[in-house]
């Protein structure tokens, strides 16, 4: 084989040329816009969603995010909130938005957590506007990849 060709396979391989785009959870979510919208079932302003073209596109699809484990999921519900942010600094303590932090429910029990603790999930996407009981971002049938 051509040395010519050889170095650039080899280039290409150590610096993701040719390789598709990984998802990057959280960033996606930023580009989610949020307006204040005044709800009258619970006489409240809350910050309504408008999703891009692109995160429409992944709704149903397996993504994978990592971030901390905060304890603010009801008690006994089949559901956990993992954050961009440890919880000094997310959505309910600190000063991150509703782009940081999703509702992961899981496939089968992942067993418990410790605060912060910092770990991958692998579920399909679901897109949410107006169930106020959960979160804007939704992991379904989520797998735990790593703690």
């Amino acid at each position: 084989m051509n040395r010519v060709l050889i170095i650039l396979l080899v280039l290409c391989a150590f610096t993701g040329f040719g390789q598709p785009k990984q998802f990057e959870s959280w960033t996606e979510f930023a580009k989610t816009k949020f307006e204040p919208k005044y709800y009258e079932k619970i006489e409240e302003y809350l910050f309504y969603p408008t999703f891009t073209p692109e995160l429409k596109a992944l709704v149903g699809k397996e993504i994978t995010i990592e971030g901390y484990y905060v304890p603010f999921a009801p008690e006994g519900g089949d559901y956990i909130i993992i954050s961009q942010y440890p919880m000094s600094q997310c959505f309910f303590c600190g000063g991150g938005g509703p782009e940081s932090i999703a509702e992961v429910n899981f496939k089968k029990d992942p067993g418990k957590f410790d605060v912060d603790d910092f770990i991958t999930v692998r579920g399909k996407l679901k897109l949410n506007t107006d169930d106020f009981d959960h979160v804007n971002f939704i992991l379904t049938d989520a797998v735990l990849e790593s703690k």
